[in-house]
């Protein structure tokens, strides 16, 4: 009976639990994700709570008696994980079967036994071989979130040899509560362990295909990675399949400059097409949905690839294998032939025979590693979130949510050229002992035909020029325009849209005061119970909240503010709402020169905090995709722009906060555009 436990965990984990099909589409009628759990008989729940107060307790004192040993104290994520599983599943009724009960109960012992090691000044964990689990501290909400490895035999920590590092994404699971998590990767080495690499496994914050939240664990999880073990830059690969797959895709081509190699298998890479396909759905999206999937959806960014060696793979006859046809296709209009290792007449699996030849080709590109300045870079992005290749970063743009292209070229030891498009600010950059130019002269820079001469090279073989363009040309800046100019405009890490705000520290701060009217404030409530409710089911985090009288100048300074209510109810709104671009009052909701009435409407949007600029503020919303959309992973989209007018008179369903009556990007300086409708479809 264990071994079919095992392999229905693994399958799980591996992908092969797929969405329910045409039912889940249906948005009156959508099932929770994840499902309710079951219920726990009284002695094991006396049992449990009893184990994770006495946890609960030793961490309390491990925090207060390390706080004079930082090198310790920066090991207590690693008791915490199994202290927060098995929490969350009690609290949050997250036992799916009643086998997870005694795990529970075993990592809870894990969890003592490793806290009783840190007060003896030892962690043994930490130079362990073979499987182990660890946790990192989220800048996000400062949850604890856990990461699995798999540690080479032969590995000693003072050996000097920096490793090979693959990052392996898993499949869908509903029930992928943290005590399935770190129970598997204390058991299971996954599908592919190369002979003295380390192997990441993320948790990637649940079911989200690491999307949002579950991307930035990504690199949140290889910052702690590569502190705690020695790990070769130019020796990482990502890697996934299934819903796993799907997220190999969009790292491979969103941060294409930081990896050796690239394998997905199966998943999905965009959004339209895999629904229609795999989903069997009528795919109608509102405009800005439209432009929206131009932030997650890899054909759009395939060029990017021309940076990162991809070996896909697909089963022959998978309907998953459509992910790796979009993405041939696309790679197709860039000029290049896309290596697609097909495993024959398999469904949702690898094969044997593809499994080594993915391995052959993989470990052959690793074995080369990564090269950081290479003579050409070839850049493609819609949004500054993904604005870095190599030595090439992107500082501006004429215009969010289209392409945008650089093509740089290191024409000889004295010249670069470049071509852009769609772009206002670039940095190049090559850090101590990278850079190839010649540093007895400053090189040349030819951009877009216009000649330039560029910053000299220093001694240390490190160099930077920032350029920027202005009434069509181009000059030589001391640096990006981003820290000289005061004035708003959108920049890396600063340029919406809402759900953009809940990939870097956010606050939630709950009203105080009284709000305009009844609709308004009882809608009010209930959205910000339902953000914080889904951010911890759907991200795995318990929000930071406050209520506006207790939000501190510190606080301003660390979070995002997502700030719930309206100017009468919320009093760090009142203070800002005459400097928001969309006014707010008892007369109405004014855009522009249209105005909405104040009993039955509310805006949401995201902007520059003029309490301070260098972090946003979101008025009323939390990320944006509903219910239905966690029905399957390609739904797991923005689904709403920089701003939006609701209708509170429609009650929110499992689509949106209410009825949209007005939404709209702003500009590159932050500016009220035209909204191209005033009414907008929502079928």
């Amino acid at each position: 009976m264990r071994w079919i436990c095992a392999l229905v965990l693994t399958a799980v984990l591996t992908g092969s639990a797929l969405a329910d099909g045409q039912q889940d589409n249906i948005p009156e009628n959508v099932r929770p994700v994840p499902p309710p759990g079951i219920a726990v008989p009284a002695a094991d729940r006396t049992e449990l709570e009893a184990g994770i107060a006495d946890l609960g307790k030793e961490i309390d004192a491990l925090r207060m008696e390390l706080k004079n040993k930082p090198a310790l104290l920066e090991l207590l994520p690693d008791v915490q994980i199994f202290h927060n599983a098995a929490r969350y599943a009690l609290t949050y009724n997250e036992f799916f079967n009643a086998r997870e009960i005694p795990v529970a109960k075993n990592l809870l012992m894990l969890g003592m036994e490793r806290a009783r090691q840190l007060h003896g000044g030892q962690a043994p964990w930490t130079t362990q071989a073979g499987l182990v689990v660890r946790g990192y501290v989220s800048r996000i909400d400062g949850s604890v979130q856990p990461y699995g490895l798999v540690v080479p035999p032969a590995y000693t920590p003072d050996a000097g040899v920096k490793r090979r590092l693959d990052c392996w994404f898993h499949g869908r699971g509903e029930t992928l509560s943290e005590v399935n998590f770190l129970n598997d990767r204390m058991r299971n080495p996954g599908e592919f362990t190369p002979p003295g690499a380390i192997v990441l496994h993320l948790y990637g914050r649940y079911c989200n295909a690491n999307k949002f939240a579950g991307e930035i664990d990504l690199l949140e999880a290889l910052e702690s990675v590569k502190k705690r073990y020695p790990i070769d830059e130019n020796r990482i690969a990502v890697r996934g399949f299934s819903m796993g797959g799907a997220a190999c895709w969009q790292f491979a081509v969103h941060y294409a400059g930081d990896w050796a190699a690239a394998a997905p298998g199966a998943g999905f890479s965009e959004t339209a097409d895999f629904l229609k396909v795999f989903q069997k759905e009528k795919v109608q999206p509102t405009w800005f949905e439209q432009k929206l999937w131009h932030w997650y959806d890899c054909t759009d960014y395939a060029l990017n690839l021309f940076n990162c060696p991809t070996v896909a793979y697909s089963g022959e006859v998978d309907s998953q294998k459509q992910a790796a046809d979009m993405m041939e296709k696309a790679l197709a209009k860039e000029g290049i032939t896309m290596t697609h290792i097909i495993g024959a007449k398999a469904g949702h699996f690898y094969t044997p025979d593809g499994r080594r030849e993915v391995s052959r080709r993989i470990d052959a590109i690793l074995q080369q590693g990564r090269n950081p300045i290479p003579s050409r870079v070839r850049l493609t992005t819609w949004t500054l979130r993904y604005n870095k290749m190599l030595w090439v970063k992107l500082d501006g743009m004429e215009k969010h949510w289209e392409r945008a292209t650089v093509e740089a070229e290191i024409a000889s030891p004295s010249a670069i050229t470049i071509k852009t498009r769609n772009v206002t600010g670039l940095t190049l950059e090559m850090g101590s002992g990278l850079c190839p130019l010649d540093n007895r002269h400053p090189p040349t820079i030819t951009i877009d035909g216009q000649k330039l001469t560029a910053q000299p090279v220093q001694s240390d073989r490190s160099w930077m020029t920032s350029i920027e363009k202005s009434a069509n040309r181009w000059s030589i800046v001391h640096r990006p325009s981003s820290n000289v100019d005061a004035s708003l405009h959108k920049t890396p890490g600063l340029q919406g849209p809402i759900d953009d705000a809940f990939m870097d520290s956010f606050l939630m701060v709950s009203p105080t005061g009284s709000p305009m009217n009844e609709m308004v404030g009882g809608w009010v409530k209930s959205e910000e119970a339902h953000a914080i409710d889904h951010w911890r089911k759907q991200f795995r985090g318990e929000a930071r909240v406050k209520t506006d009288i207790d939000v501190t100048d510190e606080d301003i300074a660390a979070h995002n503010l997502v700030l719930w209510g309206d100017p009468s109810s919320n009093k760090v709104l009142a203070r800002i709402a005459d400097k928001l671009p969309i006014h707010w009052d008892a007369k109405g909701v004014r855009v522009g020169s249209k105005t909405y009435l104040p009993d039955h409407h509310a805006p949401v949007l995201i902007f520059p905090n003029p309490l301070n600029p260098k972090r946003y503020v979101v008025l009323n919303s939390g990320f944006t995709f509903r219910e239905y959309d966690y029905l399957n992973n390609a739904r797991q989209i923005a689904k709403l722009p920089d701003w939006a007018v609701v209708d509170l008179s429609v009650k929110p369903n499992s689509r949106w906060p209410g009825k949209i009556v007005d939404a709209g990007f702003f500009g590159e300086r932050w500016e009220l555009l035209p909204s191209p409708r005033v009414a907008v479809s929502q079928k």
